[in-house]
């Protein structure tokens, strides 16, 4: 009986997928087409060693290079590896924290330096290498400047940042001509006092005398006679009545040449001031004294157009419609 013919054969699998032992051991037809392996069934017969080709994914093998770098990596290894990336990040740090360190270290330093100063400054001042060894006197004219000096003698001494300005004021109110005064410290050793007097505006005749006024009603001195550059004031309520500020703001408001003219001052209220011309025995009705300076030159234009020889009073209590009598 002939044997059937055998079926196409299917895909042949690859050559990689078996070795040569398995290809020696599977025998073949006579028509030269191969056939199912042959499988041994003596287990202890040995085998010959076969080689097997495996697939390593990338996580494997990145496992199996960890496994091998943590069986090889020691302590000392760590601890270099973790000092070089705190040394790498401190220096990074640095590099973007060079402009913050400068402006920082210029600050430190000028507030040094300012600080330094302030206490070489006070140091110093506080000190008896600044102390006051001479006392000058400026802006005297009827005071006299040595008497003032000696009054201040006591400051002799005393650094010229702890001079005791209350015992000065103290030592300048004996002096009623004083009416400010100020201190000026001149390193190393000298002490400025710079006055400003009071000016004698009138002659008030009182049950001691004259005395010498200002316009404040200081008296500045008394005297058993009456100065004779000086115009004499009487008004009615004392030195401390509205009517004599008045007076002494309309005195203050008229030019020197037109002062030296006034020989009395008059006022029972501060809406009625009165002068007196010498010389004519003019008057001048002034009014209160408000609006002064306007008055004052309303006065001078009415002098310069009709001298006081040839009238007998001028009303400028109202500037804008003065009259002349």
């Amino acid at each position: 009986m002939r044997r059937p013919t055998p079926l196409p054969p299917t895909s042949r699998p690859p050559r990689e997928s078996f070795s040569r032992a398995e290809f020696s051991e599977t025998p073949a037809s006579g028509d030269g087409e191969l056939l199912a392996p042959v499988v041994s069934l003596n287990p202890d017969r040995e085998q010959p060693a076969r080689e097997v080709e495996v697939e390593v994914t990338g996580e494997q093998a990145f496992g199996l290079e960890s496994s091998a770098v943590r069986g090889s990596v020691r302590w000392r290894d760590v601890w270099r590896a973790a000092r070089a990336r705190r040394k790498a990040l401190r220096a990074e740090v640095r590099r973007f924290t060079v402009r913050q360190r400068r402006r920082r270290m210029v600050a430190i330093g000028v507030v040094s330096s300012l600080a330094l100063l302030v206490l070489v400054t006070v140091g110093a001042a506080y000190s008896p290498l600044f102390a006051v060894e001479q006392i000058t006197v400026v802006g005297t004219s009827q005071l006299d400047a040595g008497e003032v000096s000696d009054a201040l003698a006591d400051q002799i001494g005393t650094p010229l940042a702890q001079v005791d300005s209350s015992a000065i004021k103290a030592a300048l109110v004996a002096f009623p001509l004083v009416e400010t005064y100020a201190l000026e410290a001149k390193p190393p050793h000298e002490l400025v006092v710079r006055i400003v007097e009071r000016t004698p505006l009138g002659v008030v005749e009182t049950p001691a005398g004259f005395s010498t006024v200002d316009g404040a009603g200081v008296v500045l001195s008394t005297a058993q006679s009456a100065p004779e550059d000086l115009p004499s004031i009487a008004v009615e309520g004392g030195l401390g009545s509205d009517a004599f500020l008045a007076a002494g703001q309309v005195l203050r408001s008229l030019s020197d040449d037109l002062r030296a003219q006034v020989t009395a001052v008059t006022a029972t209220s501060a809406n009625d001031v009165t002068l007196t011309l010498g010389g004519t025995d003019t008057n001048i009705v002034w009014g209160s004294a408000d609006d002064s300076a306007l008055k004052s030159l309303t006065l001078q234009k009415l002098m310069d157009a009709k001298p006081p020889e040839s009238v007998s009073f001028y009303d400028v209590s109202s500037p804008d419609v003065a009259v002349v009598g």
